[in-house]
């Protein structure tokens, strides 16, 4: 289906969530390590709007935002389904998927002031175990 290439930063859990995507449907990909300081004239010119990472790139065509990349790969790679075939439980899990980035988003604000650690791994460890029992 053409090469697959995936522009990221290696502690970003939104490249991961693309990453793990491509995993999960066995497709091929190369992973091209983006330094955040000094962003390469290929993320400039894959991500203009945001310059930021993820970014995968199909064909010589480059999509952005992990979310929109998620969708990209499911309607291009119908096999091995990310979601459920139940319109409740799809619903369900895009909920879950959503309190994910929220919690991500969270985790940074807390820990950038350093307190209020009880809510912050409440949060985490609450996404983490909903994704392992989706797994099981």
């Amino acid at each position: 289906m053409g090469d697959v290439k995936v522009l990221g930063f290696w502690s970003s859990p939104f490249v991961h969530r693309v990453i793990w995507a491509l995993k999960l449907k066995a497709i091929s990909y190369e992973y091209i390590e983006v330094d955040r300081h000094n962003k390469s004239d290929l993320l400039l010119q894959s991500n203009p709007v945001y310059k930021k990472v993820p970014v995968l790139i199909h064909g010589g065509k480059a999509i952005a935002e992990s979310m929109i990349i998620l969708q990209y790969i499911e309607d291009t790679w119908p096999h091995n389904p990310l979601l459920p075939k139940d319109n409740h439980q799809k619903a369900l899990a895009r909920f879950w998927i959503k309190f994910g980035e929220d919690s991500v988003f969270l985790f940074r604000f807390y820990y950038s002031l350093h307190q209020f650690f009880p809510l912050i791994f409440s949060n985490c460890w609450c996404w983490f175990d909903f994704v392992d029992r989706l797994h099981h």
